[in-house]
């Protein structure tokens, strides 16, 4: 059902020229689609101020917060001009920050970071962590239901271990049209993260490199298959 799909395109760049040009060549009916900003582009000369503009967009600010909880709150409140959908926070952040932020959110919904998609378990060993990503990424998927968040951000391979302890939407990154891994490491193809049970899929270069007109169009065709 084509009408179900739920994209977000990611606009990694750090040129407002650029953004206007995934915005205005990722327009389709055919699936529901959502922007995603990332600290490249909030962090740019004219990128809060070109979101504050947006209207009538879902927007996903991809902030991946971190920090105590008066910090984390500080920084929700710091957002309140922008008409923002989805917020995301590390996990790690720890239970009372996570509580609190979700307590103060309003209508953000708040999107728990698990573990990046560029690491895999060699990654997490040398930072120190003892666990499997698999059973690491449930663990913090417990966290975000005790702390009543909105959604997780999770990779296409913990999807179903996922889904078995947060019942809420579940965002999937790592994603790819054409069989390259760039930073990477936990990648997988749209119809199989949607199949495992994702709620929003996000894709970035898959679709913002080159002719982004020509690969919303082949994406549409992979979804449709």
């Amino acid at each position: 059902m084509m009408n179900k799909k739920k994209i977000f395109i990611a606009v990694d760049t750090n040129k407002i020229p650029k953004a206007k040009r995934i915005i205005r060549d990722t327009k389709t009916n055919k699936i529901k689609i959502g922007y995603k900003f990332g600290l490249e582009f909030f962090y740019s000369k004219e990128g809060r101020k070109f979101i504050s503009g947006l209207k009538n967009q879902i927007i996903f600010l991809d902030l991946k917060l971190n920090d105590i909880p008066n910090t984390v709150v500080s920084a929700l409140k710091s957002l309140k001009n922008l008409k923002i959908s989805y917020l995301t926070v590390h996990l790690s952040s720890g239970f009372s920050a996570l509580k609190i932020l979700k307590k103060k959110s309003k209508n953000i919904k708040i999107v728990g970071v698990t573990t990046l998609t560029s690491l895999n378990n060699r990654d997490l060993r040398e930072i120190g962590y003892n666990k499997k990503i698999n059973d690491l990424v449930k663990h913090q998927a417990k966290l975000a239901k005790r702390a009543k968040l909105d959604a997780i951000v999770c990779s296409g391979h913990e999807i179903k271990s996922v889904k078995k302890v947060f019942k809420k939407e579940i965002i999937t990154p790592g994603i790819k049209i054409q069989n390259t891994k760039n930073d990477q490491k936990r990648i997988m193809k749209p119809k199989d993260a949607f199949d495992a049970g994702s709620d929003w899929l996000v894709i970035g270069r898959s679709v913002t490199k080159g002719n982004i007109k020509k690969n919303i169009k082949s994406l549409l065709e992979i979804l449709e298959d």
